[in-house]
């Protein structure tokens, strides 16, 4: 009996027509994607394997496009980490000459107004033919730059691009600009131009290491497998100094005040820590703004306590006393007769004041500033010992700072001495300092007769010479013994001392102050031969018993008639007021010993 099969709506009731097995279909699936890999396979041999040459040529023939990426420029700072020189965001404008040519006349005026660039260099960057990047201009201020590329791009300009390009500043104007130098127009290949200062003495050191990126371009785009590398910026370094920021500025304000009262040319003013030698603060005047350098004339861009020369006068005198009690040839108490004048071999030696023939010990000889007394007291050194001690106290010889362009100063050998000039020596005239060597002098008396290392930079860094500098590198040697530079400073507070010396205005209210005067001729630079104008100056530390701080302050051609002790002592007196009250330095609380200056 035959079965009946029930029939699907839409049956026929035949067997469905076979479709090949499953196997068959993969098969040839991978026949396919086989034969599209081997298509892309044989693509990839020729380009990277036969004939690389040929594609390389073309992209290069497109260009290949080396875009500098900036490093950030290191701060210099002063001892609290407050900035004197930074880099803060800039950009630099650059243009595709490809998409600038058409329009690059009417571009360039564009660019030249906004920007005050030149405008036929401009022009010729923005027609480049073989360049798709071109600078147009540098460390513009950022929202300058984004106005000047979308006022152009608003005029229906194509073609300018910006990219980041850290900007230098320097916050404080004028303020350690002497010291802290500036930077000029960066090269086009992005380097920078140190033109003073640190940032010229330091320059690799802050600079770090510019990046680069380099793209190889075709049609406008970048090309994928071109030759696209980058190589990431290496950021500056920073570089603290030792300067106290608000005691450079006061400083600065207190030698302007003093050398337009006292109508002098030129000034510089030292501030040290007694302990350590580094620099608290290191003006000059007249200065220049370091954010506006261009507004003044480029010989204000220096240290004049550094590079500067002159004769230092009778603040050298503390040095010549401190040999002569160390080597055991005098006394403060060492009693001498002073004459009027005293005849020697080229000619007579006077003192600043007319007098017949005083009785003084040598702490008033001192007190007094008398070139004579103290010629007559030299006359116990042997040949070249006094030299001999000037040299150990830093004197003809670079402090080595880290500032470019010092000077050594001249202390002549002995051989080249003569007796006259070693007179002369003995009260500071016939040999020159520069202000940085003359209070490190000053200071190893303050500092018990050693002499430390004066120092502006915070640790240590390489200067472009190759040579540490810093803190860290700082040395030290004994001049002339505890108890020599003991009796040197008490002889110094005579100095300052209204009933015997010749610089009471140089005293502090509540402290003992040891101190010495100058003044000197100068020689003039036209002449080579002194000129009838003077250098007048005080060096002096306090508190005399326990030295916290070494000053110094010197003006050049004053025309008000004034010394040392008028002139640059009332200076000092401001100076060490602030910096003891800044440091919250209490008075010792002793009273000086009052040695006699006649007998």
């Amino acid at each position: 009996m035959n079965r009946l099969r029930r029939l699907r709506p839409g049956s026929t009731g035949r067997a469905p027509a076979r479709r090949g097995s499953s196997h068959r279909r993969i098969g040839i699936g991978f026949l396919a994607i086989a034969f599209v890999l081997s298509m892309f396979a044989a693509r990839l041999v020729q380009l990277q394997g036969i004939d690389p040459g040929s594609y390389a040529a073309l992209a290069a023939a497109e260009g290949t496009e080396d875009v500098v990426l900036p490093a950030a420029r290191g701060e210099i700072t002063d001892r609290n980490g407050d900035p004197l020189a930074a880099s803060v965001a800039g950009t630099m404008i650059v243009a595709d000459p490809a998409l600038t040519a058409d329009d690059a006349s009417a571009l360039a005026g564009f660019l030249a107004r906004r920007l005050d660039v030149d405008y036929a260099e401009t022009l010729e960057r923005l027609r480049t033919e073989d360049s798709r990047f071109q600078y147009i201009a540098r460390q513009v201020p950022t929202y300058r730059a984004e106005d000047v590329v979308s006022d152009a791009e608003e005029k229906g300009f194509r073609g300018l691009f910006t990219e980041n390009d850290p900007l230098r500043t320097y916050p404080n104007g004028d303020v350690a600009a002497n010291v802290v130098g500036f930077l000029g127009t960066p090269e086009e290949d992005g380097s920078a131009v140190a033109l003073a200062g640190l940032e010229d003495s330091f320059n690799a050191y802050l600079s770090g290491t510019d990046g680069a990126a380099r793209y190889q371009m075709g049609a406008g785009n970048q090309i994928p497998l071109g030759d696209n590398t980058v190589t990431p910026a290496e950021d500056g370094s920073d570089l603290q100094t030792t300067i106290d920021q608000d005691l450079q500025w006061y400083t600065q304000q207190v030698l302007q005040q003093t050398v337009e009262q006292s109508g002098g040319e030129s000034g510089i003013a030292v501030v040290m820590d007694s302990r350590t030698g580094q620099l608290l603060s290191l003006a000059d005047y007249p200065t220049y703004d370091a954010a506006d350098p261009q507004e003044s004339p480029d010989d204000l861009y220096k240290s004049s306590a550094l590079t500067d020369v002159y004769e230092p006068g009778s603040v050298e005198k503390a040095l010549t006393m401190a040999g002569l009690l160390d080597a055991g040839l005098a006394t403060p108490r060492t009693r001498l007769e002073v004459p009027g004048q005293l005849n020697r071999e080229d000619r007579p030696i006077g003192d600043y004041w007319e007098h017949g023939t005083l009785r003084l010990t040598l702490a008033g000889v001192l007190a007094k500033s008398s070139n004579i007394g103290t010629v007559l007291a030299s006359d116990e050194y042997g040949r070249g010992q006094l030299r001999r001690y000037l040299s150990s106290f830093g004197l003809g010889k670079r402090t080595g700072i880290g500032l470019g362009g010092e000077t050594k100063g001249i202390l002549k050998p002995v051989a080249a001495t003569t007796a006259q000039e070693e007179d002369r020596i003995s009260f500071g005239q016939s040999l020159s300092v520069n202000a940085v060597q003359m209070t490190a002098a000053i200071n190893a008396i303050a500092n018990g007769g050693v002499r430390i290392d004066p120092s502006l930079i915070l640790g240590s860094a390489r200067a472009d010479d190759g040579s540490e500098i810093g803190t860290d590198q700082v040395t030290e040697h004994r001049v002339v013994s505890e108890e020599a530079a003991h009796q040197t400073m008490l002889m110094m507070e005579r100095v300052i001392d209204p009933d015997a010396g010749v610089a009471p205005g140089a005293a502090v209210p509540g402290y003992r102050v040891a101190g010495k005067t100058g003044t000197a001729q100068r020689v003039g630079e036209e002449c080579g031969c002194y000129d009838g104008s003077t250098t007048v100056s005080f060096a002096g530390f306090a508190p005399a018993d326990d030295p916290r701080f070494t000053i110094y302050v010197v003006v050049h051609a004053p025309s008000n008639g004034g010394g040392g002790g008028s002139v640059a002592g009332p200076a000092f007196a401001k100076l060490m007021s602030y910096a003891l009250r800044r440091y919250g330095v209490a008075p010792t609380g002793t009273q000086p010993i009052r040695l006699p200056v006649e007998w």
